[in-house]
């Protein structure tokens, strides 16, 4: 009996994925788009009461979400200036014994009630955006904080160490060798702030510093079920958009590193 050779075919690589497909890009999109074409047609053939007209009338609505969208972008830009320059301060090694005190102390303001921090800066600062944006900043600060250590610390000494042996200054090897590989890890930490942001702003209506927490709180004071929905809803499509966004800046992020890893 004639032995039988195999005829193996050389596999050839399976050409790679690009990371963003199409429906990463559009099926979140679409979906917010109909939930809110969804709403708008509820909303036009609901019977409104008059605090519910009242309040949705001269563009209080759009002034409204313009002005949670400013709050959350400002508060996320203020959380980036002071977590990420603490972050690397704090991973240098004349620093390195207080990272557990500072981490601590960002868990405990992380762990302290919402409400309760954007009160406390009302007592210094009176009501009004800065006292809101302060307890929010003092908030969310813990997730870029933590995210932005935990990927310097996770850069690999021997490549640091051959980074110093080519001449490089520390502050190069900071630039050029440690924050491009901390970047994901501190994009992960920017997603989760900006949607912990969207979510806390609407406690600003409370200090006085508007957006859509004014609806959801004059829904509830009111008993207004249309307002209350409108707040929530908008709210809700607000963080889910947020959260879409960066997701799809990670991704472009971690293909331009591959990229540039796969080309050095």
């Amino acid at each position: 009996m004639e032995e039988q050779e195999e005829i193996k075919t050389p596999t050839r690589p399976n050409p790679t994925r690009p990371r963003i497909s199409w429906q990463k890009l559009t099926c979140l999109p679409l979906a917010l788009v109909v939930a809110l074409l969804v709403t708008l047609l509820w909303f036009r053939r609901a019977r409104l009461d008059p605090v519910s007209q009242d309040a949705m009338a001269r563009g209080r609505v759009t002034r409204a979400l313009w002005q949670h969208v400013e709050l959350t972008a400002i508060a996320t830009v203020l959380v980036l200036v002071v977590a990420i320059p603490l972050g690397i301060l704090l991973t240098r090694a004349t620093f390195r014994r207080v990272t557990p005190v500072a981490l601590t102390i960002a868990t405990l303001g992380r762990a302290a009630p919402a409400l309760g921090l954007l009160a406390l800066p009302a007592l210094w600062l009176g009501t009004g955006r800065k006292a809101v944006l302060l307890g929010i900043v003092v908030y969310a600060v813990l997730p870029v904080l933590a995210t932005t250590i935990a990927g310097l610390k996770a850069n690999d000494p021997a490549l640091l160490e051959t980074a110093r042996g080519l001449g490089m200054s520390p502050l190069g090897v900071l630039t050029r060798v440690e924050l491009p590989s901390a970047v994901p890890l501190i994009l992960a930490g920017v997603r989760m702030t900006l949607v912990l942001n969207v979510g806390t702003v609407t406690l600003a209506a409370l200090g006085g510093g508007g957006g859509l927490g004014v609806l959801i709180t004059t829904g509830i004071a009111h008993h207004s079920l249309p307002l209350l929905l409108l707040g929530s809803i908008l709210t809700t499509a607000l963080a889910l958009l947020v959260d879409w966004g960066v997701s799809v800046a990670e991704l472009l992020v971690a293909d331009v590193l591959h990229g540039g890893s796969r080309g050095s």
